[in-house]
């Protein structure tokens, strides 16, 4: 079976549209936040996959389990506890009724329980397709069957008006079982437009692979010429990662108020790497953080003030 990527125009999908705006103009500063959400599934990654090779599903009630965690999640966004409350919140692994996820839309979920707009991107996975074998130490994430009718994908959810919403499709280079894909959008903030860019780089294969992916978001936003964030889990799972994307990022006119090793993924015991980063260009960061402790991903969410 071939693959053919989505249209994208047919991918983008937009809910929660009744939910209320805020007004931009009453903003001096925005509170922006990035979360891998890991389909809402809790934080034992490595765990769960160990007890998936010993035939045992976990967690046992798929469906109860994530909307218990994507509740836990809206009450730790709108709380103001171990965040601000987030203006935009990006999410990834913002799985789409996979079985994986319970059969739940993550993001439309989580959406519905902080009462907010968003906007999802489908990531279009094919069908029929088996996936390759990856690196073993990669390998505990939670496959989705290959004749799995959800998707996955990321998410903005906004208090703000978006505009010029686009889904970006990033270079692939193994199989075109997971696509990966980023989606920007605009909004208008104090008499300029902001570019705002979600995303998810793979993982697997070289950093060539990770920064190839990258500079397609890069191109994109160079045709934006005022402010822009771009952020996101850029899965940078080593030292060398983390500070060879900061260097690309930089070289290129962005900044970050994160240190290159602040732990934002933890995997078993006390593995922990900066997987997570929100950078910006033309823009000041007032304050930043990582929201610990939120055990519903094995990411914490992390979050910035901006101004411009």
């Amino acid at each position: 079976m071939a693959f053919r990527p989505l249209d994208p125009n047919r991918s983008l999908e937009f809910g929660n549209e009744r939910a209320p705006l805020s007004d931009p103009s009453d903003k001096r500063s925005l509170v922006l936040a990035s979360y891998n959400i890991r389909y809402a599934v809790g934080r034992y990654l490595i765990l769960s996959g160990l007890l998936r090779k010993l035939s045992y599903n976990f967690p046992r009630r798929r469906a109860e389990a994530i909307t218990r965690n994507i509740e836990t999640a809206a009450r730790a966004f709108a709380g103001n506890v171990i965040l601000p409350a987030p203006d935009i919140l990006a999410l990834q692994e913002a799985d789409k009724m996979t079985g994986r996820a319970g059969g739940v839309h993550v993001a439309a979920r989580l959406a519905d329980a902080m009462q907010i707009r968003y906007v999802h991107a489908g990531a279009g996975l094919p069908r029929g397709i088996k996936p390759q074998q990856r690196e073993w130490w990669l390998d505990f994430e939670e496959q989705v069957a290959i004749d799995d009718e959800g998707d996955m994908g990321v998410s903005l959810l906004s208090r703000l008006q978006l505009e010029s919403v686009e889904r970006i499709d990033l270079p692939w280079h193994e199989c075109p079982w997971r696509p990966r894909v980023a989606v920007a959008a605009t909004l208008g903030w104090r008499a300029q437009n902001l570019r705002l860019f979600n995303v998810h780089i793979d993982p697997h294969g070289p950093l060539d692979n990770q920064h190839q992916q990258t500079d397609a978001v890069l191109e994109k936003a160079r045709q934006h010429p005022g402010p822009t964030v771009i952020m996101g889990d850029f899965n940078t799972l080593s030292k060398h990662k983390a500070a060879e994307m900061r260097k690309l990022m930089e070289s290129r006119g962005y900044h970050s108020p994160f240190p290159t090793d602040i732990a934002t993924w933890r995997g078993a015991g006390f593995v922990r790497f900066h997987a997570d980063w929100i950078f910006g260009r033309d823009l000041k960061f007032t304050r930043w953080g990582v929201a610990k402790p939120l055990n519903v991903s094995d990411h914490w969410p992390i979050w910035a003030e901006i101004e411009i």
